[in-house]
């Protein structure tokens, strides 16, 4: 294993060095036809450890003269391929240099050839390195190969998904834009933006859509982070803001939720002049806890204007009585509510999602996306399912009808859970990947909270009433194994 880069030497590589192996290189020219020290580097890098020894063998076997008075040396230093002159006689039979072996020239690592020159950690933004990845939600199929089990036979209550799928209007307008699928999309998606403009009393020019609302996230990032700012989020809130803030080099400042609930004055007092973000999830994801709009209203008038407010409401559809953040966007307050096709709309696999905010905002915003980042099927059936009030309503009854029966259920077995606003509950069960385990043997999917500081909790989306009623047959015999 090799040393750090502290205690490790790292060799000078010398004029007789560099004539030694631009000697070198012109005996393999013909074989590798690169011309170059570094070329050379790069050549033997990219191979295997044992061919790389043996090319360089054979290299030597020629005989032929590589430096006057010199040698070719191979030795590892910090994982790279260090290639030195050692002064000395030249051999000049066949063989005399073929002590060249693969832990000599190359560092290895996991059964296969790695580039020696080195940990692409050594250049990459540091940040990243400790960046632990977003874990999604099991997806069936995966189950279904590691199980054994039939795709049917599985209930997916991990990802808060629409169990009643899109809306038929979105499915039929989705089909007849498949037919045009060899055309580039509207970049601008100016009738999904003039759409969700009108709906909401907003004008086009306060409209940017995302590859869903995530995106979104990253845009304000582009736009405003750099390494040394903070972000203050809620303990317990999306772990996306926190990834999000990680990538860009800015700190996370996780404020404290008592009861699983955003403590808006505790997250205003801990703003300070870095601050540049801060997030409020409303409802909040995985805890479905509801700030009111008197905390809101009081929040936001604590927050100076060097500090963008993102209020993400993917959820806020399945509110009976929806706050308004709006409002903040027509004072033109530094203010970006993000919104999801998702969730209500049931179009997750589509990846469509906006975000609103006022045009000064929007506008540095729109610099920050790639072009076409919303294709044409998703643009087309958003806008079918935007508008189809129907669908809307039997998914809120179905989900309000699922949630009072998880929440009744729970409950009658005395278990802790937390009143949820959403289309999921959390509840605790004592050993949540436990539970996530056996269920999913079972045939279905939750999602365990520990990546969330929650390993006692398990989060179960709200799915129709046959699938509630199967998570809760197993959750039943999952807690008698236990007792």
């Amino acid at each position: 294993q090799p040393g750090s880069a502290s205690n490790v030497p790292r060799p000078k590589e010398t004029a007789s060095s560099l004539n030694a192996l631009s000697a070198a290189m012109g005996r393999v020219k013909s074989d590798t036809g690169r011309e170059s020290f570094a070329a050379l580097k790069r050549e033997l890098l990219a191979m295997p450890p044992a061919d790389a020894a043996k090319w360089i063998g054979e290299m030597l076997d020629s005989g032929q003269d590589i430096a006057a008075g010199g040698r070719l040396g191979i030795r590892p230093d910090q994982g790279h391929l260090s290639l030195t002159c050692r002064q000395g006689p030249v051999p000049r039979k066949p063989g005399q240099l073929r002590d060249v072996t693969a832990s000599s020239c190359v560092w290895s690592g996991s059964g296969h050839s790695r580039r020696a020159m080195s940990d692409i950690w050594n250049y990459a933004n540091p940040q990243l390195k400790g960046l632990v990845a977003y874990e999604p939600g099991k997806p069936i199929e995966e189950v279904a190969r590691e199980l054994g089990l039939e795709p049917g036979e599985i209930v997916k209550l991990a990802s808060n998904e629409n169990p009643l799928g899109p809306s038929p209007k979105a499915l039929e307008a989705m089909h007849e834009a498949l037919g045009q699928a060899q055309l580039y999309p509207d970049g601008g998606g100016y009738k999904l933006r003039q759409a969700i403009a009108a709906k909401f009393g907003l004008e086009m020019g306060n409209v940017v859509l995302g590859n869903g609302s995530n995106e979104i996230i990253e845009f304000v990032g582009h736009a405003f982070l750099r390494p040394g700012d903070e972000v203050v989020t809620a303990e317990h809130a999306f772990v996306v803001y926190k990834l999000m803030a990680t990538l860009f080099g800015a700190a996370t400042i996780e404020v404290p939720d008592p009861g699983f609930k955003h403590d808006l004055d505790a997250m205003a007092a801990a703003i300070t002049p870095r601050t540049k973000e801060v997030f409020v999830a409303n409802p909040n994801n995985p805890t479905g806890t509801l700030c009111t709009q008197e905390e809101i209203d009081r929040f936001m008038a604590k927050v100076p204007d060097h500090v963008i407010v993102i209020f993400d409401e993917a959820y806020y559809e399945f509110l009976d009585v929806p706050l308004d953040t709006l409002k903040y966007i027509r004072e033109g307050r530094n203010v970006v509510v993000m919104r999801t096709f998702s969730k209500i709309q049931g179009l997750a696999s589509l990846r469509i999602g906006y975000g609103l905010a006022p045009k000064h905002l929007a506008e540095v915003l729109q610099k920050t996306r790639q072009p076409f980042n919303a294709n044409a099927i998703a643009q087309a059936g958003a806008l079918a399912g935007l508008q189809d009030d129907d669908h809307m309503n039997r998914t809120r009854d179905l989900n309000r009808e699922g949630r009072a029966y998880l929440q009744k259920t729970f409950a009658e077995l005395g278990l802790e859970f937390t009143p949820s606003y959403g289309n999921f509950v959390l509840v605790k069960v004592g050993d949540g990947d436990a539970l996530f385990a056996y269920a999913m043997k079972k045939g279905v999917i939750l999602r365990a909270m520990r990546a969330y500081k929650l390993p006692e909790y398990v989060r179960v989306s709200v799915g129709t009433m046959p699938q509630n009623e199967k998570f809760v047959r197993v959750l039943k015999e999952w807690l008698t194994e236990r007792a």
